[in-house]
């Protein structure tokens, strides 16, 4: 297993940057709901927690426990963005998960002043020095906590949508197109949160 490390931060601050930030996305996939970022910022020789690991190799308990380490440890600062299915549907997927990755870093009590983000773009008319990173989420601590802290939260608003939008099982699947998902799906029809400019929604249109 890759284990993230904390070298691309520290090798930021030597260079004089103050607070940098790694930020992820997570919920480009799905057929229902936002998309939601996290962007946290880690203070220099203070990183505790070594079982930080990318979410998509963590059980959903595993991400549970470190998700209340990260968001109660007081040397990570850390914010959300998100972006909803109606934008998502207006302007693209890419380009919601970029406007959700900027929010998350705007709404950061700490304003960074370099970010590295997950992925292979970069966020465009943004002052702040950046750099993408190819599965960065595997290989940089931040990015890592940052996309457990984005995966819970994407998580928790589905057990919330759950029970506004009984039909379709949005706590087992996520949002993800499932078998169980798209029979729902073609039963019931889309609801509010279906991404409409998604091909298996906008089939059923």
């Amino acid at each position: 297993m890759i284990i993230p490390t904390f070298r691309r931060e520290k090798q930021l601050y030597k260079k004089g940057y103050r607070f940098v930030a790694g930020i992820d996305e997570v919920g480009r996939g799905p057929l229902a709901g936002p998309v939601v970022a996290c962007a946290v910022v880690i203070s220099l020789g203070r990183l505790k927690n070594s079982n930080v690991r990318d979410s998509k190799s963590l059980t959903p308990l595993q991400r549970e426990r470190l998700y209340k380490v990260l968001t109660n440890d007081k040397n990570i600062n850390y914010a959300v963005g998100i972006v909803s299915e109606k934008i998502i549907d207006k302007i693209n997927i890419l380009k919601a998960s970029l406007l959700a990755m900027k929010k998350a870093a705007e709404n950061l009590e700490i304003k960074p002043d370099f970010l590295l983000l997950d992925g292979r773009w970069t966020i465009k008319n943004y002052p702040v020095s950046q750099t993408a990173i190819p599965n960065g989420d595997k290989y940089v601590f931040s990015i890592a906590a940052a996309s457990i802290i984005a995966k819970v939260t994407r998580d928790r608003l589905f057990v919330h949508y759950d029970k506004k939008y009984p039909n379709y099982g949005f706590a087992r699947h996520k949002g993800y197109g499932t078998k169980l998902h798209l029979e729902m799906l073609k039963k019931y029809g889309p609801c509010r949160l279906h991404r409409k400019s998604f091909r298996p929604v906008k089939e059923l249109i």
